[in-house]
């Protein structure tokens, strides 16, 4: 089980030209379907004047799609397609606009041209890391803040907050891979309240 994945922080554009038909790659970040039809809406919108508005997108392992949207089928989409995974990339959308410019280029030209507008879009994005994360709310008493501080540092824990009131609180993000052990481990501590709750940490740099 991996820990992380990545995608995009910032998306580009992409561009190629091929007997006078114009292919325009953009790449974007999306977390679920409703946002793939909003940035879809968005394009066709603003190139509503173009022939084809082709694309793919990866979500998760078992949610990804490829779109010909006309052109003769496996010629489009999965070239798009293609360029996302070679990259493994995650959470993704790229859109490649195509104005045709009145000669055929066949399904080989076809292929080309979309595997490049898409791989042109992604080399000017800008790609981060994003740290898959279980996120635990925790509470406990003073009296057992050794025990507790020592579980935050055996699991490397990320700590998002910290309260020292009548009782203390805090919110960590312990990496999933971990998720089972850290429980066991929690579980073992008298006192010590968790209540999980998923957030994935998102690193730019």
């Amino acid at each position: 089980m991996k820990d992380y994945f990545y995608t995009i922080a910032k998306g580009g554009e992409g561009f190629y030209k091929e007997k006078g038909s114009k292919f325009i790659g953009l790449s974007f970040r999306v977390q679920n379907e409703d946002e793939v039809k909003e940035k879809l809406e968005e394009v066709k919108k603003q190139y509503h004047d173009a022939r084809h508005h082709c694309y793919a997108y990866i979500l998760s392992k078992d949610k990804l799609r490829a779109n010909d949207d006309g052109e003769p089928n496996h010629s489009a989409g999965d070239p798009i397609l293609g360029q996302i995974k070679s990259k493994n990339l995650t959470q993704v959308l790229i859109v490649v606009v195509r104005y045709f410019g009145g000669t055929k280029l066949g399904v080989s030209g076809l292929i080309n041209a979309y595997k490049t507008a898409a791989f042109e879009a992604l080399e000017a994005s800008k790609l981060m890391k994003v740290t898959i994360e279980q996120i635990y709310q925790i509470e406990y008493g003073y009296e057992i803040t050794n025990e507790v501080m020592k579980l935050i540092a055996d699991f490397e824990a990320d700590i998002k907050n910290q309260e020292f009131t009548e009782n203390c609180t805090a919110s960590l993000g312990i990496k999933q891979s971990l998720q089972e052990k850290f429980e066991e481990e929690a579980e073992k501590i008298p006192g010590l309240i968790y209540k999980n709750k998923h957030k994935p940490k998102e690193d730019q740099n």
